[in-house]
C-alpha cells in the first residue's frame, strides 16, 4: 500500500463545509459538506447494487452536476470508474467495455439507446445513473482514506498505431498533478474554476480533482456556451477557465473592446497550437492567457507557459511544472526529439498492455528547448490530428476506412480548418471503379463519432510509402494535384 491522506472530500467538508463546491448556469448551488452527503449516499447505493472495490465500471454521461456525484462515490468504494466519451458510437464503446474489463455500466437517461447498444452481446450490465441518491442512511464501509497507489479512473486515448488503450491513473496522479499546477499558478481563498470540457476528458477532470484538494470552488457547463461563459467571468466571479483554441476564438470576439475584469485570472489554453494573432487579441484585451501542454498519460497539464512570456517566447508551451521533469531525446541541445517526461503526476501505464518499466514516459510528441528551457513542440503525436480540442488519430479512421468494400488503401491525415484547427482528410485507393463518396459515408456513420469522419475524400492510385512499406501520411497532400475528390 502507498501513502494515504484523509479522504480529500471529506477533509473538505470538514474545512469548508458551508463553502460552495459546485455551481452551474442554470442556478444548481452545492456545498461541500451537500456535496460530501450526496456522493456518500450515492456510494451506499452502489453498493447495494452489488459493486465491490477493484470493481471496474464505466460512466456515460456528459457534463451533468451528478458526474462529480458519481465519480466521488466510486472513490468511497475504491472501484475503478472507466470514463466514456459520450460523443463515440456504440461499437466504439463496446470495444473499451470489454477491453477494460468492465462489469457494469452506468449511463445518464440522455444515453439509454447507446449505452444499451453498446452493451449488447458483451455481458456487461447496463444501469442508468441514480440522480438522485436514496434517502435512507447507513454508517460504516466506506473508505475513510484516499491511498495514493490505488487506480481510481481509466481514461481511453489511441495510440497511432492499433486500437484506443486504457491509461490508469492513480489517485497520487490527480493529487500530484492539482499541487504541481497550484504551484504554477498559484492559488487564493476566492478561486472559482469553470469547466466546458468534457468531463471524460481529463482536462476537464482534473479541475474536479483541483476543487476538492483545494477546496475550490467549480462553475460547471454542460458545454460549451460563449454566452454562458462570459457572463460568468463578467458576473459570477469566476476567476479560471480551461478552453482550447476554438472556443478561446470565439470568447474574445464576443468580449468586444471590454475586456475581462482584473478578478479574472488565467485562462488555461490546450489542444494545440495558438495563433499568435489571438495571443495578442487576449493581451490586448486584459484576457490572461497561459498556454499549456500535456496530455492524458500526464493527467493534465505537464508544462505551462504564463502570459508573461507569451509574446517572448511566442509559440513556446513553457516550462515543465515544479513537480515534472522533461527533456528532449537528442544529444544536441536545440535539436528536435522526442519529449520525455516523469514525475508522481504521469501514469505508471495502459490497462491490459505490457508494464512500462521505467519511471518516465515516452511521449511521442516532438519537440526542443530553446536556451531558455523553455518547450516548443513541433508535432502532436506523430501524425495526431487535433479538431476543436479532441485528439484524432488516423490509424484508427484508415482501419474503419480498410474495412469498407471496395476500398483498398486507406490513408487518413489533417488539415487545416479555420473552425475547428484541423480536420481528417481521406486519401484512398479503390478497387473497383464503382465506389463513391456517398458509399463511404454511409459505412462509416454509425462506425465513427462525428468529429473522427473525414471532412474530405480524395481518390488516388496509390499511397506514398517508404522502404519499409510505412505509410507516409506528411506526404498524402502532394497527391490531391491530379486526385479526384
Amino acid at each position: 500500500m502507498g501513502e494515504k491522506i484523509p479522504h480529500w472530500l471529506d477533509k473538505q467538508a470538514f474545512l469548508n463545509p458551508e463553502k460552495t463546491a459546485l455551481e452551474t448556469p442554470e442556478g444548481h448551488v452545492w456545498t461541500f459538506s451537500e456535496l460530501q452527503e450526496r456522493s456518500r449516499q450515492m456510494a451506499y447505493d452502489l453498493k447495494r447494487m452489488g459493486v465491490e472495490e477493484g470493481d471496474h465500471i464505466a460512466f456515460l454521461s456528459g457534463n451533468d452536476i451528478h458526474f462529480p456525484v458519481f465519480i466521488h462515490a466510486v472513490s468511497y468504494i475504491g472501484a475503478v470508474v472507466v470514463l466514456l466519451n459520450t460523443r463515440l458510437t456504440a461499437p466504439e464503446i463496446s470495444y473499451q467495455l470489454q477491453d477494460a474489463d468492465v462489469s457494469r455500466l452506468f449511463f445518464a437517461a440522455s444515453l439509454t439507446e447507446k449505452a444499451y447498444q453498446a452493451v449488447e452481446g458483451t455481458g456487461v450490465k447496463a444501469v442508468e445513473c441514480i440522480n438522485e441518491p436514496s434517502v435512507s442512511r447507513e454508517e460504516g464501509g466506506l473508505k475513510k482514506e484516499i491511498d495514493f497507489d490505488a487506480p481510481y479512473t481509466m481514461m481511453y486515448t489511441s495510440g497511432t498505431t492499433g486500437n484506443p488503450k486504457a491509461v490508469i491513473h492513480t489517485y497520487g496522479n490527480h493529487w500530484y498533478s492539482a499541487a504541481a499546477s497550484a504551484l504554477n499558478l498559484g492559488l487564493t481563498p476566492d478561486d472559482k474554476w469553470l469547466i466546458c470540457l468534457p468531463l471524460f476528458h481529463v482536462g476537464g477532470f482534473s479541475v474536479l480533482i483541483k476543487s476538492v484538494v483545494y477546496g475550490m470552488s467549480v462553475y460547471l457547463m454542460d458545454k460549451f456556451n460563449q454566452e454562458q461563459v462570459h457572463e460568468a467571468v463578467m458576473d459570477k466571479h469566476v476567476t479560471h477557465a480551461s478552453v482550447v483554441t476554438v472556443m478561446l476564438q470565439h470568447l474574445v470576439k464576443r468580449a468586444g473592446s471590454s475586456g475581462y475584469p482584473d478578478t479574472f485570472r488565467c485562462m488555461l489554453l490546450g489542444g494545440g497550437p495558438v495563433p499568435n494573432v489571438l495571443l495578442k487579441n487576449c493581451s490586448q484585451k486584459g484576457i490572461p492567457v497561459f498556454q499549456t501542454y500535456g496530455m492524458t498519460e500526464t493527467s493534465s497539464q505537464i508544462a505551462t507557459l504564463s502570459p508573461a512570456s507569451a509574446f517572448d517566447k511566442a509559440g513556446s508551451a513553457g516550462k515543465a511544472l515544479s513537480l515534472a521533469q522533461l527533456w528532449i531525446d537528442t544529444p544536441v541541445p536545440g535539436e528536435i526529439g522526442e519529449i520525455i517526461v516523469q514525475g508522481p503526476m504521469v501514469s505508471k501505464g495502459y490497462y491490459n498492455r505490457p508494464a512500462r518499466q521505467e519511471s518516465y514516459i515516452h511521449t511521442g510528441d516532438l519537440g526542443y528547448q530553446d536556451e531558455d528551457g523553455f518547450l516548443y513542440v513541433v508535432d502532436r503525436v506523430k501524425d495526431m490530428i487535433i479538431s476543436g480540442g479532441e485528439n484524432v488519430y488516423p490509424a484508427e479512421i484508415e482501419s474503419v476506412l480498410s474495412e469498407i468494400p471496395g476500398v483498398k488503401e486507406a490513408g487518413v491525415t489533417g488539415r487545416p480548418d479555420d473552425r475547428w484547427g484541423e480536420v481528417p482528410a481521406a486519401f484512398l485507393v479503390a478497387e473497383n471503379e464503382t465506389i463513391r463518396n456517398a458509399d463511404i459515408y454511409r459505412y462509416i456513420g454509425d462506425r465513427l463519432a462525428k468529429y473522427k469522419q473525414p471532412a474530405d475524400i480524395y481518390w488516388v492510385q496509390e499511397l506514398p510509402r517508404n522502404a519499409s512499406n510505412k505509410l507516409l501520411r506528411r506526404k498524402l497532400f502532394s497527391l490531391t494535384e491530379g486526385g479526384d475528390q
